[in-house]
């Protein structure tokens, strides 16, 4: 059964990836609102779908923690799910993303179409420079920005090199970081064909201040308050089942 949803879900997915990455490149044509608003419409297709082929569902805790204004949201990065449901469920934002991205077919026209800021991560400060220079023309224009701070996925219990460059933008303009924690990898793996029905947890944490405080512990705070969580969502699901 597994087999053979993950097959209808990727028969499906392709064409209907295909369709919007028409729309948001062209959507982007008339602005980079109609483009997020083409991108939101794609991630929500994508989410419902993968509920109804998958049977990957979700539970969220802390909507009450969304602010109204542009923040940076710093997620954990397990799995293409929580790409799609961030895009879905929050504010019209761009991505910081490796540029190597924005040669994917349809992917990547719509990650230019909504501005995301796309960086070199071999350049080191270069990289994190660019990042705080767009970033703080995105959050003017009253985008969020949204970053993994890991880089790259990493397989559930597993913790990777939290980079600065969130936290750099995040110091140096005032903004406040949302952080979000869930466990999406444990049913879709990364890079994974086999996805496996199941519930997501995800956890939404109170804006973290930024203004008037140091990188260094900024980063570690959204790091501390990330993988809290994460052992706690671990802890959890282990115990029920």
């Amino acid at each position: 059964m597994t087999t053979l949803r993950s097959m209808l879900f990727l028969l499906m997915s392709v064409p209907i990836t295909a369709v919007f990455g028409v729309l948001v490149p062209l959507g982007g044509l008339f602005g980079v609102r109609v483009a997020c608003a083409f991108a939101r419409a794609y991630t929500q297709v994508m989410l419902k779908w993968v509920e109804w082929s998958l049977a990957i569902t979700y539970e969220v805790q802390g909507w009450e923690n969304v602010p109204a204004g542009p923040v940076i949201l710093m997620a954990k990065h397990q799995s293409a799910w929580e790409t799609l449901f961030m895009e879905a469920k929050f504010p019209a934002q761009c991505w910081i993303v490796k540029k190597e991205l924005l040669w994917l077919p349809f992917v990547g026209w719509g990650l230019i179409a909504i501005r995301c800021i796309a960086i070199d991560r071999s350049t080191g400060s270069s990289a994190r420079e660019q990042i705080v220079e767009q970033g703080a023309q995105r959050l003017k224009d009253g985008l969020w920005v949204s970053i993994f701070p890991e880089g790259t996925r990493v397989a559930p219990g597993k913790v990777g090199r939290y980079g600065i460059g969130g936290a750099l933008l995040a110091t140096r303009t005032g903004t406040p970081i949302l952080p979000m924690a869930h466990n999406a990898g444990e049913y879709w793996g990364r890079y994974a064909f086999k996805k496996h029905a199941g519930r997501v947890k995800v956890v939404i944490g109170p804006p973290i201040r930024t203004e008037g405080r140091d990188v260094v512990s900024v980063n570690n705070e959204v790091q501390q308050w990330i993988e809290a969580r994460m052992r706690e969502i671990s802890t959890e699901r282990y115990a029920e089942a």
